[in-house]
């Protein structure tokens, strides 16, 4: 039988790295987010810019993917993430 006080410990312990992993996410999206949409409102044609970013990265996506052996769940997350990022850019950017 498992000894419960390490199991709690252990589980604890992870949920700890998962809400820092979360934060360093957070974080690190919108950092990016705002730099992105600083770059493409510079662009003489700002929706193709944007067009461009979220093509490639999802093409990117697409080739890692590919490649290595991955776990849907993490490529449908990958590529529901572009969509968001591109959500937020163009958000911000003249029609």
């Amino acid at each position: 039988m498992a000894d419960t006080t390490d199991t709690d410990a252990t589980i604890a312990s992870l949920k700890r790295e998962i809400a820092e992993l979360s934060g360093l996410s957070l974080a690190t999206g919108v950092i990016l987010t705002q730099l992105l949409q600083k770059i493409v409102s510079r662009e003489m044609s700002p929706q193709n810019a944007a067009t461009q970013i979220v093509t490639n990265a999802r093409e990117a996506i697409e080739g890692f993917t590919s490649q290595v052996e991955v776990d849907p769940v993490m490529k449908n997350r990958a590529l529901d993430a572009v969509k968001q990022y591109e959500d937020q850019i163009r958000a911000v950017l003249p029609i």
